[in-house]
């Protein structure tokens, strides 16, 4: 991932619904069009997080969920 990020979170270990709340939280306290990294090795989190994005209106820019560890690159606001 080449792309500019505010943040990264590392969730690895954690597991449903534990990284898409420390997510919420944490973009929360994030200015518009600020960028976040997310790791996380929980197959739940390919889900979760596009649901995640759509419902709460932030935009998912970019995913590599092929292998873990999993890379989401997320954009606060739409």
């Amino acid at each position: 991932m080449k792309k500019k990020h505010n943040l990264i979170l590392n969730l690895i270990g954690l597991r449903c619904p534990e990284p898409i709340m420390i997510i919420r939280k944490t973009l929360r306290s994030m200015k518009k069009n600020e960028k976040i990294l997310v790791l996380s090795d929980d197959p739940s989190t390919k889900r979760d997080i596009p649901n995640f994005c759509y419902f709460m209106e932030h935009q998912l820019l970019e995913n590599k969920i092929k292998t873990k560890p999993y890379y989401y690159l997320l954009k606060k606001g739409l």
